[in-house]
């Protein structure tokens, strides 16, 4: 019988991720190692939610720590998987329901809220949109790239390139959107109708 992963929230399994690659990391370390990997499609961590969720994985048993001495006095903390951490996050990563990603875009929160906003405004909008994401596909190409170079994070490296395409379709759909304004800009702008969204429903 497959013992049940433990309760424990998706920020827990994400930081027992990144400390299953093998090596003590202090928080600051899996900050970056976050910024570098997870960011681009799941989570940028503050500070305070790692070391939140360290002590969270240390009193579950999945992590021990131990102080670091360095040319600092206080020295430095560090942080590494336990024999039973690693097995955990290998049951949570095989067996746990597949989820549907949620997705909350806060652009198109916007552009469907369009009837209030000036065409300038909103072609702005998606403008900073799109080079967002252009900036994104550089940096998840850049990542990429890195990890490559390492045989141990040939999985991390598939996300990457993953994320690389992901922020490259965000990009054609921004540009889309722009000729979609276009088009609509050279139509008359309607007007709301009251009771419209109601007679849609039915």
């Amino acid at each position: 019988m497959t013992q049940e992963p433990p309760n424990l929230p998706p920020t827990s399994w994400a930081v027992l991720g990144l400390l299953s690659f093998g090596q003590e990391l202090s928080g600051y370390d899996l900050k970056k190692w976050a910024d570098w990997s997870l960011k681009f499609f799941y989570w940028s961590p503050s500070y305070s939610q790692i070391y939140g969720e360290l002590k969270r994985l240390e009193k579950a048993g999945y992590a021990l720590s131990r102080v670091e001495l360095t040319e600092n006095t206080r020295g430095k903390r560090v942080y590494t998987i336990t024999d039973a951490g690693r097995e955990a996050v290998r049951r949570w990563a095989r067996d746990a329901p597949v989820e549907p990603p949620v997705l909350k875009h806060g652009v198109m929160l916007r552009v469907w809220l369009g009837h209030l906003l000036e065409p300038e405004r909103l072609r702005e909008i998606i403008i900073q949109h799109r080079d967002y994401a252009e900036k994104m596909i550089r940096l998840a190409r850049a990542d990429a790239e890195g990890a490559s170079e390492i045989p141990a994070w040939a999985y991390p490296e598939m996300v990457l390139r993953w994320s690389q395409r992901y922020y490259e379709a965000e990009r054609d759909l921004a540009q889309q959107m722009l000729a979609d304004l276009d088009e609509l800009a050279a139509r008359p702008r309607p007007k709301p109708v009251p009771g419209a969204y109601t007679r849609l429903r039915e």
